[in-house]
């Protein structure tokens, strides 16, 4: 069990928190929410002890081992991926460092013998002989190719890291877990396999992420984060937000009837106070009147941006014709003769785990990067908008956001570009923002002005929610199902594809592809035993190999 007693957290004259008392016990897998700046993972540091607090404590059963989702990419490089994940369980690391020390010495003494004896038994009653197969297991279900088990953390890519990172967390059976954004670049197969992990999972978690699949799937309990306090709900995020809702509305009849009981009374005052014959009961009701009290219903600080994509033209039957395509980088063939004809009605989801595949796609059908081989060819009718992962040379400039925007807007008029801004949350002053400073967060609703200002009917999106928090993703689920054109995008939120497509894409590792007009969960309970029995085979043959 951890506990927070009266926690209050100050940032200047700002109280982040005040007076926060809430218990997290085992068994149970708490989802962390709030709006942006709310101070989940601010909360989370308070939990682990990373943040001291201004008054009250955070109290942890005694013996309870605690573990979190580490954020720095780059701590572990000069380790190996094994012994990455091992130290979870920091002492179980330890003990092996000790033991391997004792063992490489020369003169070994009859100390280092009894030593060595004591550190064996307490290796073997932590489980520790199994320990390199338990985080083996970890980063296979992850998606973290075995032949990279014994690599240096240094020669994995980002993606990898988070995963390894990830493993690192959930090692060991840790008593209490904190997770803060598990699912941040995972591929949908991961984040199955995560979901399954939490679930079965018999310890106290603690979770903040924007995907409101996941927490539906994993979580018992909601702690809602909202003006400095936390408000626990029973429940995943569905009934937190019809409860949360409810309670809203019902305070507000209970307001409304409130009012009109005193505009009532106060009539009845105003007509008979002067009255000698009704004065008591005038003095009655003033009484009943004092005793009145509103319920303070203070609106929440979550803000919805308006995402709205409007194709200026209606498009016609010929979309985009792919043939044959195949590209080739750093060796790795990525693409192997892909081909397919996209229809006018169609809302196409690329997922699986080649996520290079799938940029380089975009890409590709962008004009961004020639293929090795194949042709594309866009409809006279078409007119695309892109969402690239990575836009980093799109906002390194000196442009406000304003000017930016200017720059892709059909219309050259301050007011009518600044309308698009307003509707994702940039307002007044954040204008004259220069988008070279902007937050994650803020430079993708950038993105998402420009392609809604383009007109376009043809969106292209590469994981576009990065970096959203979860108004801001629900937004663009609706503005996506809404749309009226075609849409092909990847994205690693599970509602958002399975509210979206309705034709399922998926580029296998060795470049190739599966096509099928289907919906997402549809498309996994067709072939999960296929995709299984693929996962099996791949791990059992690189060991055979090994």
């Amino acid at each position: 069990m951890i506990q927070a007693n009266n926690v209050t957290l100050r940032v200047g004259k700002k109280a982040l928190f005040e007076d926060v008392n809430i218990k997290f016990t085992e068994g149970n897998c708490y989802g962390l929410i709030g709006a942006n700046g709310a101070g989940k993972s601010t909360f989370l540091k308070i939990l682990s002890g990373v943040l001291e607090t201004t008054n009250g404590d955070v109290s942890i059963t005694p013996g309870q081992r605690l573990s979190v989702l580490e954020q720095d990419h780059f701590k572990y490089d000069a380790y190996p991926v094994m012994d990455t994940v091992i130290m979870g369980n920091e002492r179980l690391y330890q003990i092996m460092k000790e033991k391997d020390a004792i063992y490489a010495k020369e003169d070994f003494s009859d100390e280092d013998g009894i030593r060595a004896s004591e550190l064996e038994a307490e290796f073997a009653e932590m489980d520790g002989w199994d320990a390199e197969s338990n985080a083996a297991m970890l980063l296979n279900g992850l998606g973290v190719d075995t032949d990279l088990h014994y690599s240096q953390m240094a020669d994995l890519n980002g993606n990898e890291k988070v995963k390894v990172l990830l493993a690192k967390a959930l090692f060991g059976n840790p008593d209490i877990l904190l997770l803060d954004e598990p699912t941040n670049h995972l591929d949908l197969d991961a984040i199955a396999w995560l979901e399954e992990f939490l679930i079965n999972f018999e310890n106290t978690v603690i979770v903040v992420s924007h995907d409101r699949y996941f927490l539906n799937k994993v979580c018992t309990h909601t702690a809602d984060i909202d003006y400095g306090k936390i408000q626990l709900y029973a429940g995943n995020y569905d009934f937190w937000y019809e409860s949360s809702q409810l309670i809203i509305k019902q305070r507000k009849e209970a307001n409304k009837k409130k009012e009109e009981q005193i505009k009532e009374l106060q009539e009845f005052i105003s007509r008979f106070s002067a009255n000698a014959s009704k004065s008591k009961q005038a003095t009655s009701r003033k009484r009943a009147l004092e005793k009145i009290e509103l319920d303070d219903i203070r609106p929440s600080s979550r803000k919805y941006p308006y995402i709205d994509f409007r194709p200026e033209r209606e498009i016609g039957n010929e979309v985009l014709t792919v043939e044959g395509l195949s590209k080739t980088i750093n060796g790795e063939k990525v693409l192997d003769n892909i081909s397919f004809i996209v229809g006018h009605d169609d809302k196409i989801a690329l997922v699986g785990g080649n996520e290079l595949a799938k940029t380089t796609l975009f890409q590709i059908l962008m004009g961004e990067m020639e293929p090795d081989e194949g042709t594309y060819k866009w409809g006279v009718t078409t007119s695309q908008a892109y969402f690239p992962k990575d836009s980093t040379e799109e906002f390194n400039n000196d442009y406000t956001i304003t000017d930016w925007l200017m720059g892709y807007s059909p219309v050259k008029d301050v007011t009518y570009v600044r309308g698009f801004l307003g509707r994702m949350l940039f307002a007044g002053e954040d204008g004259v923002k220069k988008v070279k400073v902007l937050s994650g967060g803020e430079k993708v609703r950038c993105l998402l002005s420009k392609m809604m200002i383009s007109g376009a009917n043809c969106l292209l999106f590469d994981e576009p929610t990065n970096h959203l928090d979860m108004e801001a993703i629900t937004a663009l689920n609706e503005g996506m199902k809404k749309f009226k054109g075609v849409e092909i995008f990847s994205c690693h939120d599970h509602q958002v594809v399975q509210t979206t497509a309705n034709r399922i894409m998926e580029i296998l590792p060795d470049g190739t592809l599966i096509d099928k007009i289907t919906t997402y969960d549809e498309y996994l309970e067709s072939d999960e035993m296929a995709r299984k029995r693929t996962v099996y085979t791949s791990t059992a043959s690189q060991e055979e190999d090994d």
